[in-house]
């Protein structure tokens, strides 16, 4: 019977409700909230709250109007947005624009200040302009950010002291010394007490303190004070919530012209700046979670800008300060599971009934216990992390230029003046080169640091032409621009040089670094942290035979290393790696001590092509391997070296892991010399103290990273197709007791641990969950051993005395890795679920 034909006999009066092919209607569809969205919702609730209320209170405008904010932030921004999980309210970042702006003009005027502001980002939006906002340096963010915090703190400081703040930061600090000499004694106890509940509570120890953590520290703080204020009978200025009935609403703006377009443009950068680069931020956040919690979609930056100026709009009109997307309560939204906008839209809600039926309660807090949970958050926007990032990127000046300029002149002048100062950084850097000529040895070494123009030219040829006719020259370029100029110059040379019977080598700090096309036919790719051949260099069939083409060879750009790489001063490469031996060819090829040739095992194109073993040389490999550090690697990193020859080793991490060749430390790590204390051994075991024919090197050098050398962390590191945990696997009990088989008994906790786990995942009781990776199952037996044997011997880690003595004080941590080999993949071990779960370590911005 056809499924379109009706079974009854009656079918003459079936009639079609819905379309033939559609399921039938099951009845009104029913707005459903996901259990994870509530709970999330009513986590960024309890932060929100007293925060906007202390925002309110640090710019000077009417409190209900930081619950307008928080309220339209959450339910129009969050429904409108690009950005699912952001949440966007009142946001300290906005806290001095909007002060100043009430100062200037008042109240009402600064409400149609936001309305337009909200306007202009409708238009950025319409304009999809959203991208070209992060072109903005994060050095001028970071600092804009840490000035405006230093504005807060330092203004709230004579709240929690009892005092009134002054309008600007100089007159702050000269109004200091006479607040301090007039101290109220119950307005320091309260703050004192609040930011003491809101420092110690996320620092509760043991089982209650993951029990309590679960509530938020500004909740608590706030509330807490408030309770002691109450019970002691303090005599103390309030929060005073007028009638909403007088609550003040926009009106048409009022003062000069081009003060207000100034206002305007300044809330809508910062608004929109902080945004963005708040939604970008979420993003990697999401990115982060366990694939378990559900897909998030990435933010449409252009929709966020306009959800954020729809939300401007509508908190302008109804009295409610600027809004942008806020931080803390985003990452407390995307930590507590939330899986869509409805978390955001409905914490909106609560602070609208929070607004309307906690009235009496919200009465009862403290303007000084506000005050110092708004300083907090102040000082915490000056963030050391973002300090040491411009640093290492080298404009620290940019930084302290934006943050100086936004405390001592404003905001919009302060990011100008930024803007200014990393312009002028930017070329001065494009102009600054250093160009230098030594001698070693017979080799001429010309190091150009920094960009290559046209501007540099006349210097480059002075010193090239210093290079003796017939020498040997190598030219190292330490740089990651060159012009057209310049390249024709630096060939031009060249060409010279070598027809007059010198050799020249170029080599450089970025991969690829290659000049002449000569290089290009040698057909050799094997370079430090660049695309590997397993020391198998691929010759064409036309690459000349050896001995007939000197420049072939003396041109061959090896030696260059990334830029930016850990542990390396500048020009320095990681030297665990090293470039891979290439076989030279001609009268100075590298080789042997006499400057003699090495023979290869064959001079057929095929035969030194393809991962099989017999391909490999098999005379002079370690020869050709040192001698190729020693002519590319060893002068870029010699000066580090020498550092740390005067220095000795300063180690920050003691990272033990398997003996196997896949694993090449430094690299994964990205670590270059003096950064890692190694101990490799076949299976990363870790042997427990004590134990009956043990192994004392282990243990012994354990001992010396954490008492001698003061490391600050240990990490077990284990991998994919480990021999030692499929050797375990497949071991018989009783057999021969080789040196391998009773080194490998110290794994046998290990196996233990698995079989106890495959009990509690099968429905066993009292018994730990198996270690997993996040996302997906373990391949296979060998794997899930290897997993649980990172763990296992974290354990055997702790019961080590010098371990337990620097974790009891808090001088060590220790970590738990996971590389997988065929996927160039690491993982972290994350023991915040039971049994522990690998997360993927994604590729991201690590200056945040």
């Amino acid at each position: 019977m056809s499924a379109c034909v009706p079974a009854r006999t009656d079918s003459a009066r079936t009639e079609h409700v819905h379309p033939p092919h559609s399921p039938p209607p099951g009845g009104s569809r029913r707005f459903r909230v996901a259990g994870a969205d509530v709970s999330a919702a009513i986590a960024v609730f309890l932060i929100a709250l007293p925060l906007s209320l202390g925002i309110a209170l640090a710019t000077g405008a009417p409190l209900q109007a930081g619950l307008v904010a928080a309220a339209v932030g959450g339910i129009v921004a969050g429904r409108i947005g690009g950005c699912p999980l952001q949440v966007s309210g009142p946001a300290a970042g906005l806290t001095v624009v909007t002060a100043d702006l009430i100062q200037r003009y008042g109240w009402r005027t600064t409400c149609a200040i936001t309305v337009l502001a909200g306007l202009a980002q409708l238009g950025l939006g319409c304009l999809r302009v959203a991208r070209s906002a992060l072109a903005v340096s994060p050095a001028i963010v970071h600092g804009m950010l840490a000035g405006i915090g230093v504005t807060i703190a330092v203004a709230q400081l004579h709240i929690v002291l009892g005092g009134t703040p002054q309008s600007s930061v100089p007159d702050n600090l000269v109004a200091l010394p006479a607040q301090l000499a007039d101290l109220h004694p119950a307005d320091l106890a309260v703050s004192v007490l609040t930011l003491s509940l809101l420092l110690l509570w996320p620092r509760i120890p043991g089982r209650a303190g993951r029990l309590l953590g679960k509530l938020p520290a500004a909740l608590i703080a706030v509330a807490g004070a408030t309770a002691v204020a109450a019970l002691a009978g303090l005599s103390l200025p309030k929060v005073d919530l007028p009638s909403w009935s007088s609550h003040a609403l926009a009106t048409l703006p009022d003062g000069p012209v081009l003060g207000l377009v100034a206002a305007v443009l300044t809330t809508t950068l910062v608004c929109s700046v902080q945004s963005l680069l708040g939604a970008v931020a979420v993003d990697k956040l999401v990115a982060a979670r366990p694939v378990s919690t559900g897909h998030v979609k990435r933010s449409d930056l252009d929709r966020e800008l306009l959800g954020q100026g729809a939300a401007n709009i509508v908190s302008g009109s109804l009295g409610g300060l600027p809004i942008a997307g806020v931080a803390v309560r985003s990452s407390a939204n995307v930590a507590a599971g939330a899986v869509s906008r409805n978390s955001t839209m409905l914490h909106g809600v609560l602070v609208v009934i929070a607004a309307l039926l906690m009235v009496p309660a919200l009465e009862l807090i403290p303007l000084a216990s506000l005050a110092s949970l708004v300083m907090a958050v102040g000082l915490k926007m000056v963030s050391l992390n973002h300090i040491r990032t411009v640093t290492r990127h080298r404009e620290v000046l940019v930084y302290a230029v934006t943050t100086c300029g936004v405390v001592f002149l404003g905001v919009l002048e302060g990011v100008a003046l930024g803007i200014a100062v990393a312009v002028g950084v930017a070329l001065h850097r494009l102009t600054r080169t250093r160009i230098t000529h030594d001698d070693a040895q017979g080799v001429h070494h010309v190091h150009v640091r920094g960009q290559l123009t046209f501007l540099a030219v006349p210097r480059l040829s002075r010193v090239l032409h210093q290079v003796p006719h017939g020498a040997d020259a190598v030219v190292e370029l330490d740089g990651s621009f060159m012009d057209h100029a310049a390249y024709e110059a630096l060939q031009d040379w060249q060409k010279t040089h070598t027809a007059q019977g010198g050799a020249v080598d170029i080599t450089g700090r970025r991969p690829g670094t290659r000049i002449s096309e000569p290089a290009e036919a040698d057909g050799c790719r094997c370079r430090p942290w660049t695309p590997w051949r397993n020391h198998q260099c691929e010759r064409p069939p036309s690459a000349p035979s050896p001995g007939t083409d000197r420049q072939a060879t003396t041109d061959r750009p090896h030696g260059g290393a990334p830029s930016g790489t850990p542990g390396t001063a500048a020009g320095a490469t990681p030297g665990a790696a090293g470039p891979a031996p290439c076989p030279a060819t001609g009268p100075d090829a590298p080789g042997t001590p006499d400057g003699s040739t090495v023979p290869t095992t064959s001079t057929s194109p095929t035969a030194s092509v393809g991962p099989t073993r017999s391909a490999r040389p098999t005379k002079g490999e370690l020869a050709r391997g040192i001698s190729a550090f020693h002519r590319n690697t060893a002068p870029l990193m010699r000066h580090e070296l020498a550092r740390l020859a005067r220095e000795g080793q300063q180690p920050s991490q003691l990272f033990l892991t398997c003996a196997d060749s896949r694993v090449v430390t430094s690299m994964i790590t990205s670590s270059g010399p003096g950064d890692l204390f190694v101990v490799r051994n076949v299976g990363n075991l870790v042997p427990l103290p004590g134990e009956e024919s043990g192994d004392d090197s282990v243990a012994a050098a354990i001992e010396y990273a954490v008492d001698v050398l003061k490391v600050r962390s240990v990490t077990v590191c284990g991998h994919s197709g480990c021999g030692a945990m499929q050797a375990l696997l497949g071991a018989e009990p009783g057999g021969a007791r080789t040196p391998l088989q009773r080194w490998l008994r110290h794994g046998l906790p290990s196996l233990e641990h698995v079989s106890a786990s495959e009990d509690a995942d099968g429905g066993g009781t009292g018994r730990p969950r198996s270690p997993r990776l996040a996302g997906r199952e373990p391949d296979d037996a060998a794997e899930r051993l290897c997993l649980a044997n990172v763990v296992q011997q974290l354990e055997h880690l702790r019961a080590h005395e010098s371990v337990a003595r620097a974790l009891d004080a808090g001088d060590l941590e220790l970590h738990g890795m996971y590389f997988h080999v065929g996927e160039a993949q690491s993982y972290l071990l994350s023991e915040d679920e039971e049994g522990g779960v690998f997360q993927l370590v994604l590729e991201a911005d690590l200056t945040a």
